[in-house]
């Protein structure tokens, strides 16, 4: 196995814990939005991986996104809660971006599944300490939910998005990909009652618009 492959999955395994800590120390939105700020830094960090030029639009999109995250931030004080679950969300965007870009090297000799299996495996071996350090007593309430959560949204999801990685650039999947966000809110809004403050709608509208920016300017660059 090569060692990037391990590496991809030690980013992993950081990308996915800071994410959940964004998410307890915020909400499901502002958890979701600042993490969802790594296609944009993934457009940024792809010239140092691949051939790509870096493009001045994801300059630009990269403003929108950071314009977004400050107005997501309540204030910049560090004992605010929130803005800690942003800084965390943006570091595990950081994790997740460097491992997707990794990861690109190998999609052409490597399925998309195996990849994901391979580091869902080391992820597994890296967080087994966890279990012996940390009150797991009530996961079993939890089964149903993590079930669901390691099959439909880790292995179909990322599978799907690392097979998607053939078709587009890494920059292009990641903020194709970023409309999870709004998924995200509305099913926190039915299922945990969470609404969204006015300055979450502007912020999220400001990140998520580099969806539409992106998925516009790659059309016409591949027609």
């Amino acid at each position: 196995m090569p060692p990037t492959i391990i590496l991809g999955a030690s980013l992993l395994a950081l990308h996915w814990v800071t994410y959940f800590y964004a998410l307890k120390l915020s909400n499901v939105a502002i958890g979701m939005l600042a993490m969802f700020t790594f296609p944009v830094i993934t457009a940024l960090l792809e010239p140092f991986f691949t051939k790509s030029k870096l493009n001045p639009i994801h300059i630009l999109l990269g403003f929108m996104v950071l314009l977004g995250v400050y107005i997501l931030a309540p204030d910049l004080n560090l004992e605010n809660t929130h803005l800690k679950g942003i800084l965390y969300g943006i570091f595990s965007a950081l994790c997740y971006a460097l491992r997707n870009l990794i990861l690109k090297g190998h999609v052409d000799n490597y399925n998309g599944t195996v990849l994901m299996t391979q580091q869902a495996i080391i992820v597994a071996i890296i967080l087994i300490p966890v279990m012996f350090t940390m009150d797991i007593s009530n996961l079993q309430t939890q089964f149903p939910y993590l079930i669901i959560l390691g099959l439909v949204t880790t292995a179909i999801g990322h599978s799907l998005f690392i097979g998607s990685l053939k078709h587009f650039s890494v920059s292009t999947a990641s903020i194709i990909g970023s409309a999870q966000p709004i998924c995200g809110i509305i099913i926190a809004f039915f299922f945990l009652n969470e609404i969204p403050t006015i300055n979450t709608f502007i912020g999220g509208a400001l990140i998520l618009a580099t969806v539409v920016i992106e998925s516009i300017r790659s059309r016409k660059a591949n027609s």
